[in-house]
């Protein structure tokens, strides 16, 4: 039986052809299709991700490379041999009820207490809270980041066209396990009993819905997403996709309601990067302390804390395009780069912005955990008693949450990082060392139906017929979501999280600079 020659499309929108007579090329085609190197690479990877796990990880190594020093909590007879008495025995009270109960200890205030520091060992990581996700969610960052270098390299030497882009996969699912944290985390805030918590994140929800819904009507000679050209491409690609499958087009507002979905989503991502951008707002402030003796590392982490900034300033128009790219030259005026040359150097700004966050993340772990004596200090500017359960509790929930924070910390690079590259692969950017794809056009026309060969009991049969079933799908797929869909998508979802990231820092420095120390 030989199956009728397919045109189909790939995930990116070109043509292939795929069928053939039976026989060992067909079969050989089949399996390369099925098995191509990127596919065996990523099964290598996803191995080594689990035997490595036990013996090297990259979160692991973050908190216990011996750069981060904890602080253990005094035990009650360090805190009465301070107080100048020994641990009294345990006194009871009964209560109305008849039910007794011991008495908690107390020591004054004032007492010369000073916490004992040392590293943070594997030992001491387990009992963190979240650390087993928090070490599975950066591994697979790490990964995932690795497969896609990897990916980028081998086309470097492949046709593209040939196999379907891995990378994009795995890019995609970090993409999603960092929007699973950051709902794991809020979802841990709404749980707090105090509520206060749960009152922030959704009014900044509401206040992120507002500010969604003012950007996304903001003229595209402002903000060049290229949003708009997108969602009009998708809408004129489906419309004629349904019509070629003899299903009526009768969704007029479907530009609107992908829109009024992307709010809701803005609003969802805005109220889970409020805390850690409160959090990173409370930890740069401490770090600047830190490290006030070396001009350098201050301007580091100054630039670190301003990289959203400048990720936002990157798709504003006026001041990318026309201050940056543009210089007067007498009475004419200058581009200085082609609009190919600043896709990439965008890209490139992005990634490397986000590693200089991330090789400042131990300055804003260590002064996150001395919060610990900080606490101390200004317990003993205090008057009064307090008890010893209190002291232990407060020094040992700081540290028992640092794994939090270090979520709180990455999770938004993460999430930045891997857009950019979505941005790149799906967008069909270059990252400017081999050339950049021609000038794109809309795509308007559908792939045709594909119509798989009945299976028999040949295997080759088998597996073509396969193959034939999934490359229409992903032309199918590729016909509507075309690479003009994914830049103004992806541009929107990358400049959306850094300006997330300034909101709730700017509200988290304005907050432990004047509200707090009031």
């Amino acid at each position: 039986m030989n199956p009728a020659a397919a045109r189909s499309r790939d995930a990116f929108g070109r043509f292939r052809v795929a069928g053939g007579s039976p026989g060992s090329s067909s079969l050989s085609e089949a399996k390369e299709a099925v098995m191509g190197v990127q596919l065996v690479v990523s099964l290598l990877v996803a191995s080594i991700m689990q035997k490595m796990a036990p013996h090297f990880s990259f979160a692991r190594w973050i908190l216990c490379s011996g750069r981060l020093l904890r602080y253990r909590h005094p035990s009650e007879e360090e805190l009465f041999a301070l107080a100048g008495k020994q641990k009294p025995k345990a006194r009871r009270e009964r209560r109305l009820n008849g039910v007794t109960d011991d008495k908690p200890s107390s020591v004054p205030r004032d007492i010369d207490l000073q916490l004992e520091s040392s590293p943070i060992t594997t030992v001491d990581a387990l009992v963190l809270r979240y650390f087993l996700e928090y070490q599975w969610y950066v591994d697979f960052a790490m990964y995932s980041t690795f497969v896609y270098l990897f990916t980028e390299g081998y086309y470097c030497l492949v046709d593209p066209r040939k196999e379907a882009n891995i990378g994009i996969l795995w890019c995609l699912l970090t993409v999603f396990f960092s929007i699973k944290i950051f709902f794991m985390v809020m979802r841990h805030y709404f749980k707090s009993e105090e509520g206060g918590e749960r009152s922030v994140c959704l009014s900044f929800a509401f206040f992120f819905l507002l500010i969604a819904m003012v950007v996304l009507i903001i003229r595209e000679d402002y903000l060049e997403f290229g949003l708009d050209a997108g969602l009009t491409n998708v809408y004129d690609n489906l419309e004629v996709f349904l019509r070629e499958q003899a299903w009526e087009w009768t969704i007029p507002v479907t530009k609107l309601g992908i829109k009024l979905g992307l709010v809701a989503v803005c609003s969802f991502i805005g109220a889970c990067l409020t805390f850690p951008g409160l959090r990173l707002a409370q930890t740069h402030l401490d770090a600047l302390k830190l490290a006030a003796d070396r001009p350098l590392i201050q301007l580091l982490l100054q630039t670190s804390f301003l990289a959203p900034v400048i990720i936002v300033l990157l798709w504003v128009k006026p001041i990318s395009r026309d201050l940056l790219l543009r210089a007067p030259l007498g009475k004419e005026t200058v581009q200085i780069m082609s609009d190919a040359a600043y896709n990439s150097f965008r890209l490139w700004a992005v990634v490397v912005l986000c590693l200089l966050r991330l090789a400042m993340i131990h300055l804003h772990l260590q002064a996150y955990l001395n919060l610990a004596p900080r606490w101390v200090e200004q317990m003993k500017r205090e008057a009064g008693r307090i008890s010893v359960l209190e002291i232990q509790r407060r020094i040992t929930r700081i540290y028992c949450y640092v794994s939090v924070v270090s979520l709180q910390y990455l999770g938004p690079i993460i999430l930045t990082l891997h857009c950019t590259l979505l941005l790149k692969t799906l967008g069909e950017y270059s990252w400017g060392i081999y050339p950049e794809p021609g000038p794109m056009t809309p795509v308007v026309d559908a792939a045709p139906v594909i119509r798989a060969a009945p299976l028999s009991d040949a295997g080759g049969e088998d597996i073509q017929a396969t193959v034939e079933q999934i490359t229409g799908a992903l032309g199918a797929l590729g016909s509507v979501f075309s690479p003009l869909f994914y830049r103004g998508l992806f541009s929107f979802l990358t400049w959306w999280v850094a300006a997330c990231q300034i909101v709730a820092s700017l509200f988290g420095l304005y907050f432990h600079q004047y509200l707090a120390a009031s």
